[in-house]
């Protein structure tokens, strides 16, 4: 475990060792033939030691210096330079007494805090904070720049979900009026308001309402990360509801139940009204025994939206699959919500096909403060 640790920080560091052994190579080079004679090894293994120690301590505290957010901060590293030339004077003096002691080399002259000794260390000292302080501030800038191309790319891919939510909206806005606007239900509801107009104007005015309404809010143009009132998508669907009723002479066994308190809740526009135009499309909503039931419950938090419906047994070959627009719900509910949303769909052992729509409180509370 020692050994694959150890590994690990020279694979980590490896950078530094490589640098910091270029240099000393280098300069304990060029000194030897400045001065025409190599030194014994332990007079390079105290300079260095203690000038390498002195680098990634100035260094360190540097950065938690920097990282200090107050008015005082630009003190500290004033302090810090005479703190670390301190340091750097005391360790040369303590290692060069520690090291002549256990005979690494011989001292021409004794050790002593003088003047020449002490100036010599500070020159060095600061002439190593200079490259520490540099090297701090290129390692800072180098994160920043990270942390500014990730923002870039976080934007991009934010802009690209967002294109992509707006395509889907367009989509199930268009889906949304073709199931509204095709020719079979626009001319059957044309031609009751007609027939009916003639013998009693109320409830001819009431399908003008419904259909007028239901057009009205199709045709919102609401942005991609936008959401509406709940409220309002459940007035549609009464509306919905009414026309097939008036078409139908009001055979149909459809029940729409609300629990709970909706005021101020909001959710994606679209997904319920498609869920409930898959009912009349592909459902058998004249059940005698079995009522098709749109339910939408708010409690402590927690929103479920479920339709049941019983499973049409004639089937239309011109009428699309009963999954049409199942997977552009799974979509932009991810869109919205990510991971804090349960939608699932299945037909249960009484022929019922049933979808359900679970969101979690989090985005609830989070959905409350979207203008």
């Amino acid at each position: 475990m020692k050994i694959s640790t150890l590994s690990n920080f020279f694979k980590q560091y490896r950078l530094h060792f490589l640098i910091w052994g270029i240099y000393i190579i280098y300069e304990s080079v060029i000194l030897s033939l400045a001065s025409l004679k190599f030194r014994p090894l332990g007079v390079y293994v105290l300079i260095y030691f203690t000038n390498i120690l002195s680098f990634y301590v100035y260094a360190y505290l540097l950065n938690k210096v920097l990282n200090i957010k107050s008015r005082f901060s630009a003190l500290g590293i004033p302090l810090l330079i005479i703190l670390v030339s301190g340091f750097y004077v005391f360790l040369s003096f303590g290692l060069g007494i520690l090291f002549v002691k256990l005979g690494f080399f011989e001292s021409t002259r004794p050790m002593n805090l003088d003047h020449e000794f002490i100036f010599s260390c500070i020159f060095r000292a600061l002439y190593y904070i200079g490259i520490a302080t540099g090297y701090v501030y290129l390692i800072k800038s180098l994160e920043e720049r990270k942390k500014v191309e990730q923002l870039e790319r976080q934007s991009l891919v934010t802009q690209i979900e967002k294109q992509a939510l707006e395509n889907d909206l367009v989509q199930s806005q268009n889906n949304f009026l073709r199931s509204q606007i095709n020719p079979h239900f626009l001319f059957n509801t044309l031609n009751f308001i007609y027939n009916d107009a003639r013998k009693k104007a109320p409830m001819a005015a009431d399908a003008i309402m419904n259909l007028s309404e239901m057009m009205r809010y199709a045709l919102k143009r609401p942005e991609a990360s936008e959401l509406v009132p709940l409220s309002e998508e459940i007035e549609q669907i009464e509306h919905l509801i009414n026309l097939h009723k008036l078409r139908t002479a009001n055979l149909l066994n459809v029940e729409l139940q609300i629990n709970g308190d909706l005021f101020g809740l909001r959710f994606p526009p679209l997904i319920m009204l498609t869920l409930v135009e898959n009912i009349f499309k592909h459902g058998n909503i004249a059940h005698s025994t079995q009522p098709a039931i749109i339910s939408v419950d708010y409690h402590g938090n927690h929103l479920n939206i479920k339709t049941i419906n019983m499973v049409n047994d004639v089937k239309s070959k011109k009428v699309e699959s009963h999954h049409v627009g199942i997977e552009n719900i799974q979509k932009r509910l991810n869109n919205f919500y990510k991971d804090n949303f349960e939608f699932k769909y299945y037909t249960d052992q009484q022929n019922r096909y049933i979808t359900e729509i679970n969101v979690t409180v989090v985005n609830l509370m989070a959905n409350l403060n979207i203008n």
